[in-house]
């Protein structure tokens, strides 16, 4: 049966694990939920990629000599795999942690086309990285037989450790966490009036999680060629430079990226690409909620930063931020009109249709359209 997150919890805080981080991940929400409610925010950090979570686990150790964990869904191990190699490996400065990994794409399991490759190396990766794991699901009788022994051998062997947990591993969580206000404007809202104002020509580059899901709705609904659109359905954070690849490619066609928070705050360094090419071309929609949204609905860290001056001072030509349909009205004509880079911040609650759907074009065939389309 599911494992209850606060009983999981209890296990790690009585072998000495008292420090959380990591890049939210869906099959691990509720023990997210859990450890955010028993947790201080010092002692519970909301990282921007899994690397960044990596090094703040190393550094709390080497403050505290204890050992922290770190969680994170596996398509986002890539990120973490240079601090893992070149920092906490045993060849190197030998500094341990727990890393916790939901198993998407566990093969024999259905998921969606962008975690398959991902999950069918996962233990192969692993062991190429020999990094020693125990593997626990919602079957499993000796749950706390094994995360003690890879607690035990991170501590022992200075070493990093991994808990692979499958799909349903955990129970629902009984979280306190206050309901989306249903009257306010929603995201693909939002979206239905931004892209009713493109041209035909106009190329659209939309970030992973329920953003692309919304606008292939969209599309459909309104019968307009999926063509126009590049769904970034895995490589969180990159859709930017995804974007930002094909404007310098394509100077004479417009080329708008809609980004949100979590995606953005991934790899922000991204933007310094942006001020040094200034591309004119380049439409940069952030969607901002304020939360990881797709995974469960955790806070991410953009409400702690000023977020207009950042884009600013990376180059960004014309910048707005607004947060009613009236206000996106007013400025979305002029947002596309002026030459570019130009940055746009739509404030929006979190929320989305319980209903939504995914889109459902094989992403090879929906990757050559794009191509015919920009080739025209």
């Amino acid at each position: 049966m599911p494992i209850k997150p606060l009983d999981f919890y209890n296990l790690l805080s009585e072998n000495n694990i008292d420090f959380f981080t990591g890049v939210p991940d869906s099959l691990l929400k509720e023990f997210c939920f859990c450890v955010d409610e028993n947790k201080s925010k010092e002692k519970h950090i909301i990282a921007a990629n899994e690397g960044n979570a990596i090094a703040l686990a190393a550094g709390y150790y080497l403050a505290t000599n204890k050992v922290g964990l770190v969680y994170m869904q596996n398509s986002g191990l890539g990120n973490a795999i240079n601090p893992l190699l070149s920092l906490c490996d045993p060849d190197v400065y030998s500094i341990p942690m727990i890393i916790m990994i939901g198993w998407r794409g566990e093969p024999g399991t259905v998921d969606e086309p962008q975690h398959l490759k991902q999950g069918k190396v996962q233990t192969d990766l692993l062991k190429a990285m020999g990094i020693p794991y125990e593997v626990i699901s919602k079957q499993e009788q000796d749950i706390e037989k094994k995360v003690t022994a890879a607690i035990n051998k991170a501590v022992n062997d200075n070493t990093p450790s991994v808990i692979l947990v499958k799909k349903d591993t955990f129970d629902k969580y009984n979280s306190a966490r206050p309901s989306p206000n249903e009257t306010s404007t929603t995201r693909e809202e939002f979206l239905d009036v931004i892209l009713a104002q493109l041209s035909d020509d106009d190329i659209v580059v939309s970030t992973t999680g329920k953003t692309s899901r919304e606008i292939f709705e969209i599309r459909e609904r309104n019968n307009i060629p999926h063509c126009r659109d590049f769904l970034a359905v895995g490589s969180m954070g990159h859709c930017s430079s995804i974007a930002m690849g094909i404007a310098v490619a394509k100077p004479n066609r417009k080329i708008i990226c809609i980004d949100g928070d979590g995606s953005l705050i991934m790899h922000m360094g991204s933007l310094t690409t942006v001020g040094k090419l200034k591309p004119k071309n380049f439409y940069h929609i952030l969607i901002n909620n304020n939360v990881h949204e797709s995974v469960g609905g955790q806070e991410t860290s953009i409400k702690f930063v000023n977020l207009p001056e950042i884009v600013k001072a990376n180059g960004y030509q014309h910048i707005y931020s607004i947060n009613s349909k009236e206000q996106l009205a007013d400025v979305l004509e002029d947002f596309l009109l002026n030459k570019g880079p130009n940055f746009l911040e739509i404030k929006v609650e979190p929320g989305s249709r319980t209903d939504l759907g995914r889109p459902t074009v094989r992403l090879v065939d929906s990757k050559k359209a794009f191509m015919r389309f920009l080739s025209k």
